[in-house]
């Protein structure tokens, strides 16, 4: 069979049955490979950028996912970048595929002759440009090891249009993939891990992505259990633990965290980092707020991980699922002897935070004012719901005032944090889970950068939910600019030639999204957006399409977060909660 053909084969046999990308005429043999080999579905993407997200999406929804994108040579890997960026500062496995110019001209500067495996290499674990044919079962199976192996990440390899033409001798029925490698803790680690936890008075779990990529959340919630310990979820881990459960204590951070979770966290004495890389805007850059008064144990896939940020005071390299394995069957033994003391005072002072330090949501202002969205969208979409979001003050504010329930059901663009990534990733996730109810939130400039992607909903039947919270502004970027006493180049307002009743809102998205295929609803009264998701969800039942619901919001609204990069300071803009109807549909009912 030819080396493609050999390639589609592998990737079945590493359970791949989907993939995302846009051909080309150096990567067309391996499109009629995939034709002809059958058993992996396609979805045309618009921008093969947007399938490099969309594999993304796809891969962080069921563990064990891999998403699959490909792009003909040239630009289109460099296209891909960005999306190799995006999952491997996630630890999110993705792999890409490029074809090539002919082996005898790369060096040539060919027409799209670009040496990819070069670029890409600062952001994958594996970059390659294949140049033997009899190479190319081997670096497949080499791919998929690596992915899987250790910490995450995704591989790109390249190949030149000769050798994918090339035929080789190759056995399908035979091939295995290789042993996946994954550190594991001893039991020594972990009994010495567990005595410092034993001996703290009020301790926390961190609970980092690692968790959720490990399939381990339920194992979390069993220890935390056991040992009374409150967790801390980061943005990446949210999820791992439900919002409702009484030992979330909420995330903690600069900007995408809760007024509970940072007091809880202050309070604290003892912290267990599992599956966490202590990102800055978790711990925010004046570690020593951050680490004052606390002892500090990481348990890490990555051993390069442990010291990185801060020297703990013990550090295990250990995948989270192998670790939390052997810190239940400790605690377990540890309970029956009696050894466990009781938390309770402690778990009630994280409850008393949570039932006081709120939020205000409830505003009835025209334009309307972003906390009121997510208070409806709170009420509207239930714990079943998976949520995607990428960057701005929608994603910030959203992980502030929005609930989840389940692992996965947030996921969320974290170290990268690239425009543009919502609408792919939604695409990307409702592909993997087609009978999900998924809700994308963006702010408008995300929405724009890659807004033709709606159109691959549209034509592939892929139905989600996008609110689109319009302010016409960079918001994110204007609110950072208050402390340089700038308000530059961050204004999108225009008036709209051709849909004057916009005002000075610019962008039509409503008629965008309907030229693309997909439905659309515009909000300007807050007390129509529960009628307006209710709409929405009936919609895209109906029409099996992306529906947008826009919300228009009042032009400047500065969304609590930290001025001084300390998670001891954070500033709140608006009004907090005093009352119980001023947080209507927040986890705990507000004690006033």
């Amino acid at each position: 069979m030819t080396a493609a053909r050999a390639a589609v084969e592998i990737l079945k046999r590493e359970g791949v049955t989907h993939a995302f990308g846009v051909p080309g005429a150096a990567i067309n043999p391996f499109y009629k490979a995939l034709k002809e080999g059958g058993g992996v579905d396609h979805t045309l993407a618009r921008h093969v950028e947007g399938a490099s997200h969309m594999a993304e999406g796809y891969t962080r929804t069921h563990p064990g996912n891999i998403g699959v994108c490909i792009g003909t040579s040239g630009p289109a890997g460099t296209d891909m970048i960005t999306g190799l960026y995006s999952a491997i500062g996630d630890s999110i496995p993705i792999l890409c595929i490029t074809g090539q110019a002919p082996t005898s001209v790369i060096h040539k500067e060919d027409f799209q002759a670009v040496d990819i495996a070069s670029i890409a290499k600062p952001v994958t674990k594996m970059a390659v440009t294949v140049l033997e044919a009899a190479q190319v079962p081997g670096v497949f199976q080499q791919a998929f090891h690596l992915m899987r192996s250790g910490r995450p990440g995704p591989v790109l390899i390249d190949l030149p249009i000769d050798v994918q033409l090339t035929e080789i001798e190759f056995d399908p029925e035979t091939y295995q993939p290789l042993p996946v490698y994954k550190p594991a803790a001893s039991r020594a680690q972990i009994e010495k891990a567990i005595g410092m936890l034993v001996n703290s008075e009020r301790p926390l779990i961190v609970a980092g992505g690692g968790i959720i990529n490990a399939d381990a959340s339920e194992l979390l919630v069993e220890f935390a259990e056991l040992t009374g310990t409150p967790v801390i979820p980061t943005l990446m881990g949210w999820g791992a633990i439900a919002d409702d459960h009484e030992l979330n204590a909420g995330m903690v951070g600069l900007q995408t965290s809760h007024r509970y979770g940072n007091a809880t966290f202050l309070e604290s004495d003892f912290v267990l980092g599992i599956g966490n890389r202590w990102a800055n805007r978790h711990t925010g850059y004046k570690l020593d707020v951050y680490r004052e008064g606390r002892t500090f144990v990481h348990v890490d896939i990555e051993p390069t991980q442990i010291g990185k940020i801060f020297a703990p005071d013990y550090g295990i390299a250990s995948d989270a699922k192998a670790a939390l394995e052997l810190f239940v069957e400790v605690a377990k033994e540890l309970k029956a002897a009696g050894e466990l003391p009781d938390r309770g005072a402690w778990i009630a002072r994280g409850q008393e935070h949570k039932s006081t330090l709120l939020r205000r949501t409830h505003f009835d202002d025209i334009p309307i004012k972003p906390q009121r969205v997510y208070e409806e969208m709170n009420k509207a979409f239930g714990p079943q719901t998976r949520y995607v979001s990428t960057i701005g003050l929608s994603q910030i504010a959203g992980a502030q005032m929005l609930h989840v329930y389940k692992p996965r059901h947030w996921i969320n663009c974290g170290q990268a944090g690239p425009l543009g990534w919502t609408i792919p990733a939604a695409l990307g996730v409702a592909t993997a889970d087609p009978d999900a109810q998924v809700v994308a939130l963006s702010g408008d400039y995300d929405f724009q950068f890659m807004i033709e992607e709606l159109a691959v909903g549209a034509q592939h039947r892929i139905p989600y939910v996008h609110v689109l919270v319009n302010n016409s502004y960079l918001g994110l970027i204007r609110q950072a600019q208050i402390g340089l006493d700038i308000n530059f180049q961050v204004n999108l307002e225009f008036e709209n030639i051709n849909s004057p009743e916009l005002g000075v809102y610019g962008v039509d998205h409503v008629k965008v999204a309907e030229g693309l295929g997909c439905k659309a609803i515009r909000v300007t009264d807050p007390a129509e957006l529960g009628a307006a998701f209710e709409q929405a969800k009936k919609l895209a039942q109906e029409y099996r399409v992306p529906v947008v619901v826009e919300a228009i919001l009042e032009r400047i609204t500065n969304i609590s977060m930290s001025r001084t990069a300390d998670i001891s300071d954070v500033t709140e803009f608006e009004e907090i909660a005093t009352e119980p109807w001023h947080a209507p549909s927040s986890i705990r009912t507000l004690k006033a």
